[in-house]
């Protein structure tokens, strides 16, 4: 395969993968037309990091059934057994300079995501609660791979989450694989637990089921990117390695792409399979309850 991997790749030159520039651009359009809108009605949905929660558009939206057909099941926080875990909290997912802004700007700005990501951090840190990252990063050699599924495909050649060494941070401050810059001082704080990279979705090929175990964690508040991708999959697998896991609703997105709305279908199975679907306000006044 014939890969382009610059790290300075931006939403405009999403080329060489399935992401075609027309594809990006139609997002970017609706990005801009769904703002606009919010604007008009009072709300706020400001492109990039300056929402502070769900738009009043997308909560009805993406509503929860009025009369819902499931049991409906929670979880309780239990201090020093529950933790915050957060998928792909990097530029290439959540800034306007990220590669996948084009189809997943609509979504972070409309959910607020990059805001209530933040807010959870903040909180969990208030509280003294555990917080585990699980990070997204490509190496030189796994570009070699002989086989790739579709969005596998997309994220080597957009050069998504690239990193020149595992061995190495050069090259890494700022690029696409990089913490979003208001997340630095939770991240990098000296306590929060940084796995080693997933590389597909789920987290059954990095350290993040061990260094949950190690530390007596059996239930987890979820968030991060991307909703049906990443996220999604780190859900199932916690779930069937026996954890209990209550997504973070507005505190993820996903992309918006003629194939279809990656956030409805998370949405749909985060009802189906969670122990509890929460709302980024009601998540930090139960970590800061549970303090």
């Amino acid at each position: 395969m014939d890969h382009d991997h610059d790290h300075h790749h931006t939403h405009d030159h999403a080329c060489g993968c399935d992401v075609t520039p027309e594809r990006v651009d139609m997002a970017r359009r609706r990005l801009i037309a769904g703002a606009a809108a919010s604007a008009a009605a009072g709300t706020v949905a400001v492109a990039g990091s300056t929402a502070t929660a769900a738009t009043e558009e997308a909560r009805a939206l993406y509503a929860d059934p009025a009369a819902p057909g499931l049991p409906q099941v929670d979880m309780e926080i239990a201090p020093a057994r529950t933790a915050l875990v957060v998928t792909d909290p990097q530029i290439d997912f959540l800034s306007e300079d990220g590669v996948t802004w084009g189809v997943v700007g609509e979504s972070v700005t409309e959910q607020g995501t990059v805001d209530n990501i933040e807010r959870l951090f903040a909180a969990a840190k208030a509280a003294g609660m555990p917080v585990f990252i699980s990070p997204h990063y490509y190496f030189p050699h796994d570009h070699k791979w002989e086989f790739e599924g579709t969005l596998e495909k997309t994220m080597h050649g957009i050069g998504m989450f690239d990193r020149p060494s595992p061995l190495s941070l050069d090259g890494f401050e700022g690029s696409g694989a990089d913490w979003m810059p208001q997340y630095k001082t939770y991240i990098e704080d000296g306590e929060t637990v940084i796995c080693s990279p997933h590389k597909v979705y789920s987290p059954a090929q990095n350290d993040l089921n061990l260094q949950l175990r190690k530390r007596g964690i059996d239930k987890i508040i979820l968030a991060g990117m991307s909703a049906n991708l990443c996220t999604q999959a780190h859900l199932y697998e916690l779930l069937e390695l026996g954890f209990e896991v209550a997504v973070v609703r507005d505190a993820t997105a996903g992309a918006k792409v003629p194939e279809g709305d990656g956030y409805l279908a998370a949405i749909i199975n985060f009802r189906m399979v969670a122990n509890g679907v929460w709302w980024t306000d009601d998540a930090v006044e139960r970590i800061a309850r549970s303090a």
